[in-house]
């Protein structure tokens, strides 16, 4: 005799083998999610784990975070390029829903350049004078308190050979007295809130009629795409977060210049 309910229809068994292959593929399916590349070219589970280690209230130790990320298989270009940049806005992203508060912010994003500095440390150094290399500066605005942004621009500048130098929250005179001594190709600035336009504008008016010849000018960081026309009201050469289209119109600038 079957086991049918009163109305003669068979009961569904919970564990039948279809429900249990579908919860089987729907696992993996969640779990390759996590352990492969995502659309910024991060793996999830990874920067889920750099996130936890850097608000962890316990002692942070860098390098054990880094031979970690190395156990990944993480190259010093990935760390420097994507897990640290995506880490900063994790918690910028947890910050505003209120799941962290601003201390843990701050002490998130020092443990961040902390580890960033360790991964620097492993770029090739090249030689201290080559009359060939692009020099480069890079201006965190006085007022601006984004530093990290900047200290990644930095060591991906680096690695493409530029010799880089990065002036914080220096006043005009000071910005004016160091342009005119170290004369840079380039000059990047980094900038997250409308209220350092100004200050960008007006350093980039003054190098246009002091400096000859003018160094490629750019501006990148967190308010590049989200205001219209900052090329055209600060007067830079291009707005852009990516360094290696600044170095590339600095190199063929380079070029047309020894060839005039």
């Amino acid at each position: 005799m079957t086991r049918d309910d009163t109305n003669g229809m068979e009961r569904h068994d919970p564990f039948a083998r279809s429900d249990v292959d579908g919860l089987a593929s729907q696992v993996i399916s969640v779990l390759r999610d996590r352990q492969g590349p995502g659309t910024t070219g991060t793996r999830q589970f990874i920067l889920d784990y750099l996130v936890r280690v850097i608000i962890d209230p316990r002692q942070f130790d860098a390098m054990l975070v880094l031979d970690q990320l190395r156990g990944y298989r993480l190259t010093t270009d990935a760390i420097i390029d994507l897990y640290v940049p995506e880490a900063a806005q994790r918690l910028g992203e947890d910050w505003m829903r209120s799941d962290i508060d601003f201390a843990t912010v701050t002490i998130g994003a020092l443990r961040l350049q902390n580890l960033l500095s360790e991964a620097a440390a492993e770029i090739p150094q090249l030689p201290i004078y080559d009359a060939t290399r692009l020099s480069a500066l890079i201006i965190v605005p006085d007022g601006e308190q984004h530093f990290l942004g900047a200290s990644v621009a930095g060591a991906q500048l680096r690695r493409l050979g530029c010799d880089v130098k990065i002036s914080f929250c220096e006043t005009q005179d000071m910005l004016q007295d160091r342009l005119s001594y170290d004369a840079p190709d380039m000059v990047l600035f980094s900038c997250a809130r409308l209220a350092a336009l100004e200050t960008i504008t007006k350093t980039v008016k003054s190098l246009r009629s002091s400096v000859e010849p003018v160094p490629v000018l750019a501006l990148g960081g967190p308010l590049s795409g989200k205001a219209d026309g900052i090329r055209e009201k600060t007067g830079v050469d291009l707005v852009t977060n990516t360094v290696k289209e600044v170095v590339a119109v600095c190199t063929k600038r380079c070029k047309a210049l020894d060839g005039s």
